[in-house]
């Protein structure tokens, strides 16, 4: 695991650990307060050694404990998640560059067509409970790299990913 740097961000992120032991409201209130914070702050990252993926994502585990994970993923221009929903809480900010974000409705269990589509500059943050729905997929659209700040309410020593179940685009 590679680390911010900031003492304070650290306490920021314990904060937040503490406070997803409460009601689900209080919790995404404390992550979206924290999300903003940290995603306001120009070279949050800087001196911390991203890993990239040529022409995918990568996921770069930033803080962890027994509650929640912090991930900053590295888009490479054109790279795509699948179309999924996730196990647990999902709150992301953009940092760099712009993620399109598009949200979906199932059509059954394997199946889900598109209802929103949306491009997330920075700054941008949301967060989505698990009892959603919360289908989505996030794409880089943009020139070159972007990053984006995940935070996932799980133990990534448990858990391999925050998603649940990945979909299919419908054909109509």
């Amino acid at each position: 695991m590679i680390s911010l740097q900031e003492p304070s961000d650290v306490r920021l992120l314990r904060h937040l650990s503490l406070a997803s032991k409460g009601t689900a409201r209080d919790y995404l209130s404390a992550a979206r307060e924290t999300l903003e914070s940290l995603v306001a702050r120009p070279g949050l990252l800087d001196g911390i050694p991203l890993q990239r993926r040529p022409g995918g994502y990568e996921r770069n585990l930033i803080y962890g404990d027994d509650d929640i994970s912090v991930l900053a993923m590295v888009w490479a221009e054109g790279a795509r998640t699948s179309i999924h929903d996730h196990h647990c809480s999902c709150c992301f900010g953009v940092l760099l560059g712009a993620i399109e974000e598009v949200r979906f409705k199932t059509l059954d269990e394997a199946q889900a067509v598109p209802t929103m589509q949306a491009t997330r500059g920075p700054g941008f943050v949301a967060c989505l409970l698990p009892t959603g729905p919360n289908i989505h997929q996030m794409i880089n659209t943009g020139m070159g790299d972007a990053v984006s700040l995940h935070i996932y309410g799980y133990d990534h020593h448990l858990h391999a990913s925050s998603i649940e179940r990945e979909y299919r685009l419908a054909a109509l």
